[in-house]
């Protein structure tokens, strides 16, 4: 079965950008790193040295913000800014290289963290994709 962002994708009625693949892969990427954030500070809050992961709760969450907004914000085919896009993509990019690296750190003793670090990073590399398909803004 194909993935929602392919169907939805096929289902617009409007021209499909030349860079329609990164730009799938990279809304795709966008919502499983928002999950994977969100569950690793969950599952930070239930770890019993809490205190040692604030930082990595904070970027956790911050990173899973940043990825639903570019999601949302990656979504809109209709009259897409090519200029929103591309700030949306480095934030996002810029947001799961840090949530990564912080995730990193826990990731050889906790599981969560070490999954959300590969999943952020799955991301950077479909922001970088997609950061290189669009057209130059002008």
């Amino acid at each position: 079965m194909p993935l929602v962002v392919s169907q939805m994708a096929d289902a617009h009625p409007g021209p499909r950008p030349a860079f329609d693949d990164a730009l799938n892969e990279c809304i795709e990427e966008c919502v499983a790193c928002f999950q994977a954030c969100v569950a690793c500070a969950d599952a930070c809050m239930a770890e019993p040295d809490i205190a040692s992961l604030v930082k990595c709760m904070q970027t956790d969450l911050n990173c899973s913000d940043v990825c639903a907004a570019t999601a949302s914000v990656l979504s809109r085919r209709t009259s897409a800014d090519l200029t929103v896009l591309r700030e949306a993509v480095e934030t996002c990019l810029a947001s799961c290289a840090a949530c990564a690296e912080e995730c990193e750190l826990h990731a050889a003793h906790h599981e969560h963290c070490r999954v959300c670090a590969e999943v952020c990073r799955r991301c950077e590399q479909a922001c970088r994709r997609l950061l290189a398909a669009l057209p130059a803004s002008g």
